[in-house]
């Protein structure tokens, strides 16, 4: 299913920990742990966090691991016994108040704070954390746009009803190339290139009103309590934190500071140089941490969104489809198989995969998902959800590959190429795969609910070859 499950599978196996361990660590009954591990169903963002604390206090190796594992490349490269998700055990430091760092994402309603300070780290590595030139509004808030391009108009995940980033990507009109929907443009420099052609103007006046002002404030508690700086409603907080930040910069060291000191004439920021060495130094574990809060964040928003750890963040690649096209072409070896849609007879050397569930709204490449089509069709099908009128011929067309290649591979290899059918299907016994009607059950209770989710989040509906 998602990343939790096949993450808990993995780190439990390799580090011999029994399910029965984990499900009394968190409190909860064993066949909870069980699907979790079977990938039946996801745990939820907090409930992984949860998870994380549990297997900490059985072993801290493995609790690293399964972060690493389910963040993926987000903490590659961080030190081994450094990764950690709760704010409180951010690395410490001399140099720059930690503790104030830890408060960035309090009370948060909206999606800006996440995206404004993921993407300040994004420009910084990028920049190799040289500070002495200005980071402009504009190129920071590309990089949200960018940043908040993927999981929304790829994805079509929700940022929350009070959020406004959504808007304002669908305001502009852009031309999306074959490497940014390949996942190719991995450091999304031409969808950045391609948003910062856009105007602008009304994203930028939006974004900077409150958020570059509102970031910085718990690194100035003290100092805006002094000046009786409200932090309520109105723009009190906006109008006095430049001059603030610009006194006490070299004191106390707040993550950055403007270029100007009136509120209305602010465009760029300088981040503090000490704060630049601390995220240099501890960039794999600072971007682990706020990647985590972003998960939770919009996984309260997209709270029944399959696999949504791997659709808030850009995919670094499409997966190899190469065992699922062999599967089915040891399928058309022994049994013909004709397109569902199209009804042309297939052949193994003109052979495309569908993803009969979108990947773009399932984000993985499970067998139970894919059925063979021509390249033509599979193309002009594109992210689009099927119409009803399919759902017979492509669970028929399961079943055709099932039985077929279940005469065909050794049993050991049929469980293993069919386990995502098991898993996914939540079939109690692989023999079931093989009884057409139990099999076409299991299909409904799975396709329906996910077609609905899918047209409620905006994939396009009924779709049928023409």
């Amino acid at each position: 299913m998602g990343k939790a499950g096949q993450a808990l599978k993995q780190v439990l196996t390799s580090y011999d920990i029994s399910q029965s361990q984990l499900a009394t660590e968190l409190g909860v009954e064993r066949p909870i742990v069980f699907r979790w591990f079977h990938e039946q169903t996801d745990p939820t963002a907090e409930t992984v966090a949860e998870i994380v604390r549990a297997i900490q206090i059985i072993d801290p190796e493995a609790s690293r691991e399964f972060v690493e594992i389910y963040l993926g490349h987000l903490t590659t490269n961080a030190p081994t016994n450094l990764i950690r998700l709760d704010s409180g055990q951010l690395p410490e430091s001399d140099q720059v108040d930690v503790v104030a760092l830890s408060r960035l994402f309090s009370n948060i309603t909206t999606s800006y704070k996440y995206l404004f300070f993921l993407s300040l780290l994004d420009i910084l590595k990028r920049r190799q954390f040289e500070v002495l030139s200005s980071i402009s509004f504009k190129e920071i808030i590309v990089e949200m746009l960018a940043n908040a391009w993927y999981p929304h108009t790829y994805f079509k995940l929700s940022f929350g009803t009070q959020d406004k980033i959504a808007q304002k990507l669908d305001s502009l009109t852009l031309e999306i190339t074959a490497s940014i929907l390949k996942f190719t443009d991995t450091n999304k420099k031409l969808l950045r290139t391609t948003i910062a052609f856009q105007d602008l103007s009304d994203s930028i006046n939006y974004l900077k009103r409150y958020v570059p002002f509102r970031l910085i404030a718990p690194f100035l508690d003290a100092e805006l309590k002094a000046a009786k700086v409200s932090k309520g409603r109105g723009n009190d907080l906006e109008k006095a934190i430049p001059a603030i930040a610009d006194h006490y910069f070299d004191s106390q060291k707040p993550l950055y500071k403007f270029d100007q000191t009136d509120y209305n004439h602010c465009e760029s920021i300088f981040i503090h140089p000490d704060w630049a060495t601390y995220l240099e130094k501890h960039y794999a574990i600072i971007r682990g941490w706020a990647s985590w809060e972003w998960v939770k964040y919009m996984q309260q928003r997209n709270p029944n969104t399959p696999n949504i750890v791997s659709k808030i963040f850009m995919p670094q690649q499409r997966g190899s489809l190469s065992s699922q096209t062999k599967y089915w072409k040891q399928v058309l070896a022994v049994q013909p198989v004709s397109c569902i849609y199209s009804g042309q007879l297939l052949d193994q050397e003109n052979l495309s995969l569908d993803h009969y569930l979108p990947w773009s709204f399932v984000a993985h490449d499970q067998l139970w998902n894919l059925i063979p089509t021509h390249p033509s069709v599979n193309a002009s099908k594109s992210n689009n959800l099927p119409s009803v009128t399919y759902f017979n011929d492509f669970v028929e067309l399961q079943y055709l590959g099932l039985t077929a290649s279940y005469q065909v591979l050794s049993h050991q290899k049929w469980l293993k190429a069919v386990e995502s059918h098991i898993s996914e299907l939540k079939m109690s016994d692989a023999e079931d795969l093989l009884d057409i009607e139990k099999l076409r059950k299991a299909y409904e209770l799975t396709i329906h609910p996910l077609m609905s989710l899918a047209t409620i989040q905006g994939f396009s509906p009924d779709w049928s070859y023409h």
